[in-house]
């Protein structure tokens, strides 16, 4: 499914945590989303999915949270802008 990432950030805690925030939309879904992202190591990460802004269709967001557990180039994707925002 088509996607577009409309914001990301990310920081790096004191103890060398990473959080951060990447707002995208689905093609085809009325809102968008923002995923929070969080990873002790970098490496493995934990996801939580809410609405960006207002709250929209529960199936679409339930659309949504299953192609980030089963699309890894689109979650991979996710969490690289959101790295590649920190660098900036």
């Amino acid at each position: 499914m088509e996607y577009q990432i409309m914001k990301a950030e990310m920081t790096q805690d004191e103890e060398k945590h990473y959080l951060g925030h990447v707002t995208f939309t689905l093609a085809g879904h009325q809102s968008q989303y923002e995923i929070t992202i969080f990873s002790k190591n970098g490496n493995e990460w934990d996801y939580s999915l809410n609405f960006a802004g207002e709250s929209g269709i529960e199936e679409e967001f339930l659309k949504a949270d299953e192609l980030l557990e089963e699309d890894d180039d689109m979650f991979d994707a996710i969490v690289d802008a959101a790295m590649d925002a920190m660098a900036k």
